[in-house]
């Protein structure tokens, strides 16, 4: 029975994040609000989270994962940025936007593409995110709560508990959240190529849907 935490949207409550990171510590699966839709996350060690996450967005191996990270100096730890590169991600974070991007040693092979070895990056504007991710003192692992055989994530916390009770561990609810993913943007082979068009505007890329 997934535990179901209500955060104020703006100002978390302190006891309810540090609990929540605890789960997140222990293993468990979380769903949480961010400033597109609802992401399922965890810890980005557990090899078995992996499992679960692809077991229940139906997805393989090639599937990119994301690590939801507080900054830009975290995310250098994590992905392969030149100046270019960082000058785009510099202008549209915080934001609905995800990054594909080379991954550097520090990440489990596990967490790659297994050919291509990059890794999506994101770093949310949503103050539940930021409080969790400062909490935890790490990046967290997380892919949008877009269920197979579904064209929308999912958007109300008490239809998530109601449907995915017995596979996850909790749902942090903050109001509403919205109905759209993020941006993606593979940033991976020099100019910018847009994956999927999400809430994030495409225009800071040059990007259009043509």
């Amino acid at each position: 029975m997934a535990q179901f935490f209500s955060l104020h949207p703006d100002s978390p409550q302190p006891r309810l994040i540090r609990q929540a990171a605890g789960i997140v510590r222990n293993g468990g699966l979380i769903v949480f609000p961010t400033d597109s839709a609802y992401a399922l996350g965890g810890h980005l060690g557990d090899a078995p989270l992996l499992d679960r996450i692809r077991r229940l967005r139906g997805v393989d191996e090639r599937h990119h994962f994301t690590l939801l990270c507080r900054d830009l100096s975290e995310i250098a730890t994590f992905a392969r940025v030149d100046n270019a590169q960082y000058r785009l991600l510099k202008a549209a974070t915080p934001g609905p936007y995800t990054f594909i991007l080379e991954g550097t040693r520090e990440l489990p092979r596990r967490l790659l593409h297994p050919r291509r070895k990059t890794i999506g990056i994101r770093v949310p504007e949503h103050p539940v995110v930021a409080a969790l991710l400062a909490e935890l003192g790490e990046p967290l692992l997380s892919s949008t709560l877009l269920l197979p055989g579904e064209e929308m994530p999912l958007t109300d916390a008490g239809e998530i508990r109601e449907r995915l009770e017995k596979e996850i561990d909790l749902v942090i609810e903050a109001g509403a959240c919205r109905p759209e993913a993020t941006t993606v943007v593979d940033l991976s082979g020099g100019a910018p190529k847009l994956v999927r068009a999400g809430r994030g505007r495409l225009e800071p890329f040059g990007l259009s849907m043509d």
